[in-house]
């Protein structure tokens, strides 16, 4: 028997862990759209200046935050033929593929301030709706498996899946909506080719998300529910489920964790194409090829952190995968500097560059599935302690703190590129010598203090295989317990 007296479920399929992670692609594809290529093409194409397209990803990822807890919250509480979650997978979609349209397709000859406004206002709803779409998903995934390690296979799962949808995000839209041309050497420059990169990444995202949540509704009935006697959700008991998360000690210690690895994260995404595109030299055919480090390093993620899981503590993966998520980027920018790189025209510079990355997304990927398999073990802490389960609250309040942080490492990112005095439109080879010097600076050494920063909290984290394993025992001991008391009441 699972959660008073529910059927046991049968076993989790490799096509559930599967159709189940598709749903993070759906958001890594939109995410590496907004993320990687609107900033770029608001300051570099459109001509916004950099600070004012960093203030609106800075506004729209804060107003996200602020909302994916209540949506947690939300989801916690919603009782349904569809279960908690799948409702709202299907709700958000369509609005997430319109604002995507809309956001790479402003009117022209919008005078800076109107054309910050248009920016602000779309990635902003955007953001609200895949949170409506995204919480839920992620929570579905802390409730589909129970064991210490299979946690973290469903979660390899995703993160892989997720990875994957990023990363051939950025090799597709380099390769058949940015590559060079006659007129645009640059295909990044080329303002003609973000209409079609964006209907291609709505319809993407749309299909993909659809198909995540159609093939796991098998699963709805097996999945926890919400106790009879819950409240349904009001403002008071959103503040009481939050009230619930917080007192969790192990959970605040990742959430401040994740605070300081956001930062890095967010100004490092911000600066990313700045630095491949104008310090490196490299072109847009050039770039797509970091597709095949990326995905070399979220393969071993994927088939590494189960195994590392069943030996160690996920702690240990956690601080180890921490350390190179951190100083790995940094290294070819300080080698560089210090002249000790191969020249720009040595054919050995891409794949060298290409395999620091590599390090650098293994890395992120332990680390990432390490995390999301440990929000799982602390809701069973918060379930043997309140009586119900807060995968929602749990997961959507760690990304209200990595949103919060990633739009200030956005916002960050903006105002270096101010600071540096990076040129509005500039042309490859045509910026100043210092001024990438700086940039090299702000992305390498000074992004990684705060992920080091993020490991001080990390290490408190104190959830271990042994304690995990006498909290499961004892949540089935009360969970057959309660099913006892609502038996007797039903009899009665």
């Amino acid at each position: 028997m699972t959660q008073a007296g529910q059927a046991e479920p049968p076993k989790l399929s490799v096509w559930t862990k599967f159709v189940y992670g598709l749903g993070s692609a759906s958001e890594m594809v939109t995410l590496a759209a907004i993320g990687g290529y609107a900033m770029f093409f608001y300051n570099q194409v459109v001509g916004l200046p950099a600070t004012l397209a960093g203030l609106a990803i800075t506004v729209s990822l804060v107003l996200d935050g602020m909302a994916e807890p209540i949506v947690g919250s939300l989801s916690d509480r919603t009782r349904s033929r569809w279960g908690r979650r799948h409702p709202f997978m299907f709700v958000g979609v369509i609005p997430v593929a319109i604002c995507v349209i809309a956001i790479f397709n402003p009117p022209k000859d919008l005078p800076h301030l109107w054309l910050f406004f248009w920016f602000a206002s779309f990635v902003v709803t955007l953001r609200i709706f895949m949170a409506v779409c995204h919480v839920p998903h992620m929570a579905l995934g802390g409730e589909l498996a129970h064991g210490y390690t299979e946690r973290s296979q469903v979660m390899a799962w995703n993160n892989l899946l997720g990875m994957i949808g990023r990363a051939s995000t950025s090799f597709i839209a380099l390769s058949l909506f940015f590559h060079a041309t006659e007129e645009y050497p640059r295909g990044l420059l080329n303002p003609h080719a973000y209409t079609p990169f964006a209907l291609a990444v709505a319809a993407a995202g749309l299909l993909i998300l659809m198909i995540s949540a159609w093939f796991t509704r098998d699963r709805i009935p097996y999945l926890p529910k919400p106790p009879q006697d819950l409240p349904p959700f009001s403002p008071f008991e959103f503040f009481r489920d939050m009230k619930g998360a917080f007192s969790n000690i192990n959970y605040v210690w990742l959430l401040v964790g994740f605070f300081f690895l956001s930062l890095m994260l967010g100004m490092r995404e911000g600066l990313n194409l700045y630095i491949n595109t104008f310090f490196w030299g490299f072109t847009s055919e050039q770039i797509r090829w970091f597709v095949i480090g990326t995905l070399s390093g979220f393969f071993v993620g994927f088939f590494l952190t189960p195994r590392v899981h069943a030996r160690f503590d996920k702690k240990i993966a956690v601080l180890v995968a921490g350390a190179f998520l951190a100083v790995t980027p940094a290294v070819p920018l300080v080698l560089q500097l210090a002249g000790l790189m191969p020249a720009p025209d040595d054919p050995s510079l891409l794949p060298l560059v290409i395999a620091f990355a590599g390090v650098s997304a293994a890395a992120g990927s332990v680390m990432n599935i390490s995390v999301m398999s440990q929000l799982a073990d602390i809701a069973d802490e918060n379930e043997l302690r309140y009586g119900y389960r807060q995968e929602g609250v749990l997961y959507s309040t760690r990304s209200f703190f990595a949103k919060l942080d990633t739009a200030i490492g956005h916002l960050f990112a903006g105002i270096a590129l101010d600071l540096v005095a990076f040129p509005e439109k500039a042309t490859p080879g045509q910026v100043p010598e210092e001024t990438l010097r700086s940039l090299a600076i702000v992305d390498g050494p000074l992004a990684a203090v705060p992920g080091l920063i993020a490991l001080l909290f990390y290490a408190r984290y104190r959830i271990t295989r042994a304690s995990y394993e006498a909290t499961r025992a004892r949540l089935l001991e009360a969970r057959a317990a309660r099913g006892g008391r609502l038996a007797a009441a039903a009899a009665d």
